[in-house]
Protein backbone atom coordinates (compact mmCIF):
# COMPACT_ATOMS: atom_id res chain seq x y z
CA UNK A 1 0.00 0.00 0.00
CA UNK A 2 1.08 3.54 -0.53
CA UNK A 3 1.00 6.26 2.14
CA UNK A 4 -1.27 5.65 5.14
CA UNK A 5 -4.67 7.30 5.38
CA UNK A 6 -5.06 9.49 8.46
CA UNK A 7 -8.23 7.74 9.60
CA UNK A 8 -7.09 4.15 8.97
CA UNK A 9 -5.05 2.27 11.57
CA UNK A 10 -1.83 0.60 10.47
CA UNK A 11 -2.14 -3.14 10.94
CA UNK A 12 0.98 -5.26 10.68
CA UNK A 13 0.58 -8.83 9.43
CA UNK A 14 3.48 -10.65 11.02
CA UNK A 15 4.85 -13.85 9.44
CA UNK A 16 6.12 -15.84 12.42
CA UNK A 17 7.73 -18.78 10.63
CA UNK A 18 11.26 -18.28 9.34
CA UNK A 19 11.58 -21.64 7.53
CA UNK A 20 12.19 -21.89 3.79
CA UNK A 21 9.05 -22.83 1.80
CA UNK A 22 6.88 -21.97 4.80
CA UNK A 23 3.11 -22.06 4.62
CA UNK A 24 3.03 -18.85 6.65
CA UNK A 25 4.12 -16.63 3.77
CA UNK A 26 1.23 -17.34 1.36
CA UNK A 27 -1.18 -17.53 4.29
CA UNK A 28 -0.09 -14.11 5.55
CA UNK A 29 -0.31 -12.71 2.02
CA UNK A 30 -3.94 -13.87 1.80
CA UNK A 31 -4.68 -12.36 5.23
CA UNK A 32 -3.08 -9.06 4.19
CA UNK A 33 -5.08 -8.97 0.94
CA UNK A 34 -8.35 -9.59 2.78
CA UNK A 35 -7.55 -6.96 5.40
CA UNK A 36 -6.61 -4.41 2.73
CA UNK A 37 -9.78 -5.20 0.74
CA UNK A 38 -11.88 -4.30 3.76
CA UNK A 39 -10.84 -0.68 3.17
CA UNK A 40 -10.57 0.12 6.87
CA UNK A 41 -6.87 -0.64 7.50
CA UNK A 42 -3.49 0.27 6.12
CA UNK A 43 -1.50 -2.96 5.92
CA UNK A 44 2.19 -3.66 6.36
CA UNK A 45 3.78 -7.10 6.13
CA UNK A 46 6.39 -7.86 8.80
CA UNK A 47 8.43 -10.98 8.02
CA UNK A 48 10.53 -12.24 10.94
CA UNK A 49 12.78 -14.03 8.43
CA UNK A 50 13.89 -10.62 7.14
CA UNK A 51 14.99 -9.32 10.55
CA UNK A 52 18.38 -10.17 11.96
CA UNK A 53 17.17 -10.70 15.52
CA UNK A 54 19.64 -12.75 17.56
CA UNK A 55 18.31 -14.61 20.57
CA UNK A 56 17.44 -11.80 22.96
CA UNK A 57 20.74 -10.37 24.19
CA UNK A 58 20.08 -6.77 25.27
CA UNK A 59 21.70 -5.86 28.61
CA UNK A 60 18.71 -3.91 29.95
CA UNK A 61 15.06 -4.87 30.28
CA UNK A 62 13.03 -3.88 27.18
CA UNK A 63 10.64 -1.75 29.23
CA UNK A 64 13.40 0.88 29.52
CA UNK A 65 13.74 1.14 25.71
CA UNK A 66 17.47 1.59 26.17
CA UNK A 67 18.40 -0.58 23.20
CA UNK A 68 22.09 -1.09 22.53
CA UNK A 69 21.84 -3.43 19.55
CA UNK A 70 21.06 -2.01 16.10
CA UNK A 71 18.89 -5.07 15.34
CA UNK A 72 16.67 -4.24 18.32
CA UNK A 73 16.47 -0.54 17.42
CA UNK A 74 15.44 -1.40 13.85
CA UNK A 75 12.81 -3.89 15.01
CA UNK A 76 11.52 -1.42 17.59
CA UNK A 77 10.99 1.30 14.97
CA UNK A 78 8.97 -1.08 12.79
CA UNK A 79 6.75 -2.54 15.52
CA UNK A 80 6.21 0.83 17.23
CA UNK A 81 4.37 2.31 14.25
CA UNK A 82 1.59 -0.32 14.24
CA UNK A 83 -1.82 0.24 15.79
CA UNK A 84 -2.62 -3.50 15.74
CA UNK A 85 -1.20 -6.85 14.71
CA UNK A 86 -2.20 -10.06 12.98
CA UNK A 87 0.14 -12.89 13.96
CA UNK A 88 0.27 -15.67 11.36
CA UNK A 89 1.84 -18.54 13.26
CA UNK A 90 2.64 -22.22 12.83
CA UNK A 91 2.44 -24.96 15.42
CA UNK A 92 5.71 -26.80 16.06
CA UNK A 93 5.69 -29.73 18.47
CA UNK A 94 2.46 -28.66 20.17
CA UNK A 95 3.59 -25.05 20.68
CA UNK A 96 4.61 -21.86 18.90
CA UNK A 97 7.96 -21.45 17.17
CA UNK A 98 11.14 -19.99 18.67
CA UNK A 99 11.22 -16.93 16.38
CA UNK A 100 7.78 -15.96 17.65
CA UNK A 101 8.97 -16.13 21.26
CA UNK A 102 12.17 -14.23 20.53
CA UNK A 103 10.53 -11.31 18.68
CA UNK A 104 8.16 -10.20 21.47
CA UNK A 105 10.89 -10.64 24.07
CA UNK A 106 12.96 -7.90 22.39
CA UNK A 107 10.39 -5.18 23.08
CA UNK A 108 7.72 -4.12 25.54
CA UNK A 109 6.07 -0.71 25.02
CA UNK A 110 5.98 -1.19 21.26
CA UNK A 111 3.49 -4.06 21.77
CA UNK A 112 1.80 -2.78 24.91
CA UNK A 113 -2.00 -2.51 24.89
CA UNK A 114 -2.46 -3.06 21.16
CA UNK A 115 -5.10 -5.41 19.72
CA UNK A 116 -3.99 -8.59 18.01
CA UNK A 117 -5.54 -11.35 15.90
CA UNK A 118 -4.09 -14.83 16.00
CA UNK A 119 -4.08 -16.85 12.79
CA UNK A 120 -2.69 -20.29 13.55
CA UNK A 121 -2.11 -23.20 11.22
CA UNK A 122 -1.01 -26.79 11.43
CA UNK A 123 -2.48 -30.25 11.05
CA UNK A 124 -5.61 -31.58 12.68
CA UNK A 125 -5.21 -29.22 15.69
CA UNK A 126 -4.98 -26.21 13.35
CA UNK A 127 -2.28 -24.59 15.46
CA UNK A 128 -4.67 -24.13 18.40
CA UNK A 129 -2.14 -25.51 20.89
CA UNK A 130 0.42 -22.96 19.69
CA UNK A 131 -2.07 -20.12 20.10
CA UNK A 132 -2.98 -21.31 23.59
CA UNK A 133 0.69 -21.56 24.57
CA UNK A 134 1.36 -18.03 23.28
CA UNK A 135 -1.45 -16.47 25.30
CA UNK A 136 0.56 -15.93 28.56
CA UNK A 137 3.25 -14.10 26.55
CA UNK A 138 0.63 -11.81 25.02
CA UNK A 139 -0.91 -11.18 28.44
CA UNK A 140 2.50 -10.21 29.85
CA UNK A 141 2.89 -7.67 27.03
CA UNK A 142 -0.71 -6.51 27.58
CA UNK A 143 -1.62 -7.27 23.98
CA UNK A 144 -5.40 -7.67 23.61
CA UNK A 145 -6.42 -10.77 21.66
CA UNK A 146 -9.60 -9.83 19.81
CA UNK A 147 -9.90 -12.78 17.43
CA UNK A 148 -8.60 -16.21 16.52
CA UNK A 149 -8.70 -18.06 13.20
CA UNK A 150 -7.39 -21.66 13.28
CA UNK A 151 -6.50 -23.23 9.92
CA UNK A 152 -6.41 -27.05 9.93
CA UNK A 153 -4.47 -29.14 7.41
CA UNK A 154 -2.56 -26.16 6.06
CA UNK A 155 -0.97 -28.18 3.23
CA UNK A 156 -4.41 -28.58 1.64
CA UNK A 157 -4.75 -24.78 1.43
CA UNK A 158 -1.44 -24.01 -0.32
CA UNK A 159 -1.46 -24.41 -4.10
CA UNK A 160 1.32 -23.77 -6.60
CA UNK A 161 0.74 -20.84 -8.95
CA UNK A 162 3.40 -19.22 -11.16
CA UNK A 163 6.19 -20.88 -9.17
CA UNK A 164 4.97 -19.76 -5.76
CA UNK A 165 2.51 -20.90 -3.13
CA UNK A 166 -0.95 -19.36 -3.01
CA UNK A 167 -3.32 -19.77 -0.07
CA UNK A 168 -6.89 -20.82 -0.89
CA UNK A 169 -9.28 -20.75 2.06
CA UNK A 170 -12.24 -22.94 2.74
CA UNK A 171 -15.51 -21.12 3.32
CA UNK A 172 -15.31 -21.48 7.13
CA UNK A 173 -11.74 -20.11 7.21
CA UNK A 174 -12.70 -17.18 4.98
CA UNK A 175 -15.76 -16.44 7.10
CA UNK A 176 -13.68 -16.72 10.28
CA UNK A 177 -11.18 -14.17 9.00
CA UNK A 178 -13.96 -11.75 8.01
CA UNK A 179 -15.44 -11.89 11.51
CA UNK A 180 -11.98 -11.56 13.11
CA UNK A 181 -11.12 -8.52 10.96
CA UNK A 182 -14.42 -6.91 11.97
CA UNK A 183 -13.44 -7.42 15.62
CA UNK A 184 -9.99 -5.97 14.95
CA UNK A 185 -11.55 -2.93 13.30
CA UNK A 186 -13.79 -2.33 16.31
CA UNK A 187 -10.79 -2.71 18.62
CA UNK A 188 -8.80 -0.06 16.75
CA UNK A 189 -11.53 2.59 16.94
CA UNK A 190 -11.42 5.29 19.61
CA UNK A 191 -13.52 4.34 22.60
CA UNK A 192 -16.61 6.46 23.16
CA UNK A 193 -16.93 7.90 26.63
Amino acid sequence: MTGPMADRPLVQVLIASTRPNRAGEPTAQWVAEQAAASGVFDIEMVDLAKFDLPMFAERAHPSGRNYQMSSTRTFSAVIDRAAAFVLVMPEYNHSYNAALKNAPDHLFWEWHGKPVLLISYGGVAAGARAATALEPVLIALQLRVVGFVPIPFIDKHIHAHDGRGVFRPTEPVGHGLTKALDALHRATQPRKV
